[in-house]
């Protein structure tokens, strides 16, 4: 399943639609689904609350249609959420993830030797789509490492995980996508360390740990500099950036902060309201056509930031809603991380394995500004929330 969210919108339009049709049937016919999908409510309405304020910005900013277009998506995952209350084969669908991730990690291991893209984008999209999907693929590569991980999983399909967690890592690192990256370390440390002091299975995980730290510590410093180049390139460009439109912001770095730069000043003039749902794009060509910021900018439509973005297209308000839509997920996963039940709090830390690199690569990219990155968040999120809720339903008490 998440493979459709990868490719075209064309091919993942009817499985998403069969799972909405799904969702709302048995949300309509079966009580217990409604009971299960009640324990899961914190994770929904903070989407359902994010879903709301932006048809109000929508409105109150008078924007065309194209502009909810996205954020009306999450009903349809609101729907689909409902068929996690399922007795669903859950390994059907950790199989199905790590292919995703051999898959993805093939696509650009192809990409990069076969085709001489410098930066391998998938399946879908362009040269802009790097970071999108190296997010993408370090979540695979994380969801396989947990189920390679697990005492419970059966060892024929502990050699495919880890085998989803190599091709997929050395994918990513094709990419040399900063942000990602830098993101994953620390939320693949979290979930070693959790797993250690949950299941006491050391060896395991520090083995594992260690062969991944040691692989990519040597495709990164060996095969391809191009990564260690970029890293190593970022003190530079911090330091030739030039406050102000008469310095001309140079490489990766030196635009994002002119985009900082120009989103920080919008949010400043329009601190409550903002400017409107996908906005910035307009009010930054008008910065540059005044000679208020530099012309690199001008092609971007949004600021390689999602905590910038919403303050820019909503304020203050957009702001917090965008944080509790983080928030909450973390203390909802967060509270079930310790579970007694192993499958519980498996799911707990997958959903937080999802979040948290969604908090972290927010801080550098745009992670909720187009449907494939968006609708991995809301199925994963959601789906892990109501799965928890199914299970903590079925469990005697004590």
């Amino acid at each position: 399943m998440p493979l459709c969210f990868a490719v075209s919108n064309r091919l993942k339009v009817v499985p998403m639609a069969l799972l909405f049709v799904a969702g709302i049937v048995l949300l309509a016919t079966r009580p217990e689904t409604r009971r299960v999908y009640r324990l899961a409510w914190p994770v929904a309405a903070a989407c359902a609350l994010r879903l709301v304020y932006d048809f109000g910005n929508f409105l109150g900013h008078r924007l065309d249609w194209p502009a909810i277009d996205l954020p009306a998506q999450t009903l349809l995952f609101l729907a689909i959420a409902a068929v996690f209350s399922l007795p669903l084969k859950r390994n059907v669908i950790d199989v199905g993830i790590s292919l995703t991730a051999l898959l993805l990690g093939a696509a650009a291991i192809q990409q990069r030797y076969a085709q001489g893209v410098d930066r391998p984008f998938g399946l879908n999209g362009g040269d802009w789509a790097a970071v999108e999907f190296a997010m993408f693929l370090l979540i695979m590569v994380l969801l396989s490492t947990l189920q390679a991980l697990r005492p419970t999983t059966p060892r024929r399909l502990r050699w495919l995980h880890i085998a989803a967690v190599v091709v997929g890592l050395y994918g990513a690192v094709l990419t040399q996508s900063r942000g990602p990256l830098l993101a994953f370390a620390p939320v693949y440390l979290g979930l070693v360390a959790w797993y250690c002091a949950h299941s006491r299975h050391w060896r395991r995980a520090l083995v594992l740990f260690a062969v991944t730290v040691v692989g990519m510590l040597a495709v990164t410093a060996t095969l391809h500099r191009e990564m260690v180049d970029r890293l190593v390139s970022v003190p530079a460009e911090v330091t030739s950036y030039g406050d102000g439109a008469a310095d001309a912001a140079s490489g990766a770095i030196g635009e994002r902060l002119e985009m900082w730069r120009v989103a920080w000043q919008a949010f400043r003039e329009h601190p409550l309201a903002g400017i409107g749902l996908d906005q910035f794009g307009v009010y930054a060509r008008e910065q540059v056509a005044a000679g208020k910021a530099s012309a690199s900018i001008a092609g971007y439509v949004h600021p390689h930031s999602e905590y910038l973005e919403s303050m820019v297209a909503g304020g203050v308000p957009a702001l917090l809603v965008l944080l509790l839509l983080f928030a909450v997920p973390l203390v909802f996963f967060g509270r079930r991380l310790g579970h007694p039940q192993e499958p519980v709090a498996a799911d707990a830390a997958a959903g937080l394995i999802v979040v948290g690199m969604y908090v972290l690569c927010a801080f550098s990219d745009n992670v909720l500004y187009r449907a494939m990155p968006q609708s991995l968040y809301l199925f994963l999120v959601l789906g892990l929330a109501v799965s928890i809720g199914r299970q903590l339903h079925h469990t005697p008490p004590r």
